[in-house]
């Protein structure tokens, strides 16, 4: 009999890593998550920002940096500016760094809801890759009868759509979610 555990355990880790994509997009409202993308260049090496500074969201429209070591106040802003996805302006004050959070537009709402839909097209690639490797894997398997590898064929069909609900829930629920004012 085919076991289907290690395709599921694959489109598992495709749906958390898009959940984790999701989580950064942005909705409106300040959450920590937006920045976790965002690497800083501290002690003559790239890291999370996570792991320079702590980042909370002090209310709806501001986030509040907390570095770890003042002199990296500086960078922590530039790698945020930096980042013209965001479209974020830091100001520091020598010790914290805030982060106003802007209204979003109506425009730039749909222009996040057309990225995020991006990620679900990457993610469902993802699992159509393997759901096409697991074919091929049944295909060269020559223990089993034809019966058996379509009842598999089929598994694994109903696996990959059921994973792709999952990734199609998610991204309505966040569209939903950025296009409500």
């Amino acid at each position: 009999m085919f076991d289907t555990k290690e395709d599921r355990k694959k489109m598992e880790s495709v749906v958390e890593r898009f959940n984790s994509e999701m989580k950064k997009v942005r909705t409106g409202r300040a959450h920590p998550d937006m920045l976790a993308g965002i690497k800083v260049e501290v002690y003559g090496q790239f890291m999370p920002l996570n792991q320079a500074a702590n980042v909370t969201a002090a209310d709806a429209t501001l986030l509040v940096i907390t570095p770890f070591d003042p002199t990296n106040i500086k960078a922590i802003s530039e790698a945020i500016r930096s980042d013209q996805s965001l479209g974020l302006n830091p100001a520091d004050d020598g010790r914290i760094i805030r982060v106003p959070i802007p209204a979003l537009t109506e425009e730039r709402r749909k222009e996040i809801v057309k990225n995020a839909s991006a990620k679900v097209e990457e993610a469902k690639v993802a699992l159509r890759n393997i759901r096409e490797d697991a074919r091929k894997t049944l295909k060269i398997a020559t223990e089993m009868g034809e019966d058996v590898k379509k009842r598999a064929e089929k598994k694994i069909d109903d696996l990959t759509k059921e994973f792709s609900e999952k990734i199609d829930s998610e991204f309505k629920s966040k569209s939903d979610e950025i296009m409500k004012i």
